[in-house]
């Protein structure tokens, strides 16, 4: 199905033509028609197919369809996210789908200039993403109110659960009007009993939607994994990419320590890269993001703090340095891959220390990873080991530290 098949008002099919869409994906082709008529969605599909668009899509042309002239403390559309790097993610492709119809699009989430944020929401909006803490706070303090606000979007409903916002999410909730006077949206990786039971809830007889929903891993995704000893990781990675020049690889470790010493030594092997990692600040965090999606920096890597929410054209390899412990982690790191219709490869190293995840994970995805064989030659030796890094903690010379006293 194409785009212009649908009833899709001129100036949202102009965004959808800026952003390169064409044909609508399986989740757009089966959600936009419902949307497009008013009924409350319930979409289950996986990650990197399209969810996005499919309902800035649907909220732009029915909000340009009955779009009021003066903006107010309401803004028309809310849509509702989990994590800081989702929105961002949201607010730019809303930015280009939503551009030609002059739509004023604003975003708030904690770690960038709490002030900047407050005062762009008083002027209003039409459209506003947010995270629920912080969309909480200004609505608590009255800088904004959702009883006008026409439509809402619960995105990764199920990370929502996961990472304990439902009682946040209820709250916003209990303060819109009623599911009978607004258009209520919820997309989720999972259609589980407890999102269904939100969705009971607070929607108005939702349409269920459903994708390939036994399929938990992108069918485009070539996946292969490598066992390997914690000793020789680092000179197999090497070779990974030495092979496959000109690619764009996103690398994922478990632990905050690891990535950043992967870094240095990719750095120091002439391999230009960063890190994102929990404790980096968001604007930090964005700016790497940014050179990453615009092709300047060919190589990310990353905590599992990047693995959700994120959609960044392009990337043609996920390598798992660390197998996940989390066999959801594992499905959530390969989809940022082969993304809306493209082809990808994932290749995963199986150490010592995360081998045991396997079996887990092959259970989850239902299949086997194939295995390829490894020989001493695809193993790179004599690489340049980076410095070690400094404590930001040192300890002067001439003092003991006992019990928490200083001798």
């Amino acid at each position: 199905m194409r785009f212009k098949e649908l009833e899709i008002p001129e100036p949202v099919l102009k965004g959808i033509r800026a952003a390169g869409f064409k044909e609508c994906t399986p989740i757009q082709a089966l959600s936009l028609p419902n949307i497009l008529a008013g009924k409350d969605v319930a979409a289950q599909a996986q990650t990197g197919t399209g969810k996005t668009a499919a309902f800035l899509i649907g909220v732009f042309s029915r909000m340009h369809a009955g779009r009021p002239p003066v903006r107010g403390t309401s803004p028309q559309a809310l849509i509702i996210a989990p994590t800081r790097e989702l929105v961002v993610q949201i607010e730019a492709e809303a930015k280009i789908l939503g551009g030609p119809n002059g739509f004023r699009i604003l975003s708030v989430y904690g770690g960038v200039d709490y002030r900047k944020q407050r005062e762009r929401l008083t002027r209003g909006g039409d459209l506003l993403i947010g995270t629920p803490g912080r969309l909480i706070d200004y609505l608590k303090q009255k800088v904004y109110r959702l009883k006008s606000t026409r439509f809402l979007v619960i995105d990764e409903a199920d990370r929502m659960f996961d990472m304990g916002f439902i009682s946040d999410l209820r709250f916003l909730l209990r303060r819109m009007s009623p599911y009978n006077r607004r258009q209520s949206l919820l997309f989720s990786a999972t259609l589980t009993t407890r999102v269904m039971e939100l969705c009971y809830e607070h929607m108005n007889n939702p349409e269920r939607i459903t994708v390939t929903p036994d399929h938990v891993t992108v069918e485009q995704v070539e996946q292969e994994i490598y066992h390997v000893g914690n000793t020789e990781k680092f000179g197999l990675l090497l070779n990974i990419l030495a092979r496959e020049p000109g690619s764009r690889y996103l690398i994922f470790c478990n632990m905050k320590t690891t990535a950043d010493k992967l870094m240095d030594h990719l750095n120091a092997n002439g391999y230009k890269s960063a890190a994102i990692t929990g404790s980096l600040d968001q604007e930090k965090r964005l700016r790497v993001l940014t050179r990453f999606r615009n092709g300047e920096l060919p190589i990310l890597v990353a905590t599992d703090v990047a693995s959700r929410g994120l959609h960044i054209e392009g990337v043609t390899h996920v390598i798992n340095y660390d197998l996940p412990q989390d066999a959801d982690d594992y499905v959530h790191r390969i989809g940022r891959t082969a993304r809306a219709g493209a082809t990808g490869k994932a290749i995963s190293l199986a150490c010592e220390d995360y081998v045991t995840s396997l079996p887990n994970i092959e259970e989850y995805i239902k299949q086997k990873i194939p295995v390829t064989p490894l020989t001493d030659e695809m193993i790179v030796a004599g690489y340049k080991e980076a410095p070690r890094r400094k404590s930001t903690h040192p300890r002067r010379k001439g003092t003991q530290i006992k019990h928490g006293k200083k001798k």
